[in-house]
């Protein structure tokens, strides 16, 4: 199944139904529309489009929109603190947009070195890729996929934010100023990447 958040609002392509607020039947790439249309324009908060071919619905969803790819980390210090910045007054995790030639693990590592200036990051293992839709400026719809990697880092912390990028602050958290401090203000992607996270760490 896949979860794409639009507007914070979430929609869950699935094959059997699941029991959200509102659910549809795939026929037709009309019916993709319909629940974008309805998370954008109604109070609607959850929708669940559900058909046997979770394959084919994916691949008709992506068509409308430009997609965009961007990689980014969980980095966890020595103290089992998470690394989180904070930009436009909300905690985020370090990510940013796939340069062309770069594979999702450069990338990764790459960003978050620029955006909280630690050097010689460690990346571990892939996590998962969120979904969330945006529309630009123009109009345009985007799509954009983020590839979260596990990391660690345990050399001197030479954490600073890159400004430039509209970030803040650079913090090391952890678990509970995670939950009491990140989550209530954070993005819905972010939570469960970090929930995702932390359930692979506990098994």
């Amino acid at each position: 199944m896949y979860k794409v958040f639009v507007n914070e609002k979430k929609l869950l392509l699935s094959k059997q139904s699941e029991n959200l607020e509102k659910t549809l039947g795939y026929e037709n790439v009309t019916s993709l529309e319909i629940a974008l249309d309805l998370l954008e324009n109604t109070s609607i908060r959850e929708l669940n489009v559900y058909g046997e071919n979770i394959d084919e619905i994916w691949k008709e969803f992506q068509t409308l929109f430009r997609i965009i790819e961007a990689a980014g980390g969980l980095v966890s210090n020595s103290q089992g603190e998470l690394l989180f910045i904070k930009r436009l007054g909300k905690w985020d995790l370090p990510k940013g947009k796939m340069e062309k030639g770069e594979s999702r693990e450069e990338s990764a590592v790459r960003e978050i070195e620029e955006e909280t200036g630690l050097k010689d990051v460690e990346l571990v293992d892939f996590i998962n890729t969120t979904y969330h839709i945006y529309i630009e400026r123009n109009g345009e719809k985007i799509l954009k996929c983020t590839h979260w990697f596990e990391m660690n880092f345990n050399g001197e912390d030479t954490s600073k934010p890159q400004i430039e990028e509209g970030i803040t602050e650079v913090a090391w958290k952890n678990t509970t100023q995670i939950e009491d401090e990140v989550f209530p203000s954070t993005f819905k992607n972010i939570k469960l990447i970090v929930k995702e996270f932390w359930n692979l760490k506990t098994r």
